[in-house]
């Protein structure tokens, strides 16, 4: 149970800052520019869900196996972030008027990229700090 805590610990340690990093630094005129006045104020409460919930489903499916390792959770963790932001991403496209094509690609993309690298460094912090018995 101590490795489960530990790994989830790590997991959420690496993605919100390398999350908040992107959308709040690196990609935040590139959003704006996008969809405008559709985007508000970061509202905390569905946003700690989010992340809470998020680094849930990346143990699940993801990291939190006795056999994982960073050569599995790497691609693992690719492939978990493109469907989760695919499917969040493809669902506002087809609904949300003012969402485009660019936004899609560049989320879709993040989405991937974050994942794999918080399930893997989460992982390798998890080993460090609480290896597997």
């Amino acid at each position: 149970m101590k490795r489960y805590i530990v790994l989830y610990l790590a997991t959420l340690i690496v993605l919100v800052p390398v999350d908040f990093l992107f959308l709040g630094i690196l990609a935040k005129g590139f959003f704006s520019s996008q969809v405008g006045d559709m985007l508000g104020e970061i509202r905390p409460a569905p946003a700690i869900l989010f992340y809470l919930l998020y680094v849930v489903g990346i143990l699940i499916f993801v990291s939190g196996a006795t056999a994982a390792t960073w050569s599995s959770t790497l691609p693992y963790g690719a492939l978990f972030g493109f469907f989760c932001y695919a499917t969040f991403e493809l669902t506002s496209l087809s609904l949300l008027r003012h969402w485009t094509w660019p936004v899609v690609a560049v989320d879709v993309c993040w989405g991937t990229l974050v994942t794999a690298i918080s399930s893997t460094l989460g992982l390798s912090i998890a080993n460090w700090i609480a290896p597997k018995v």
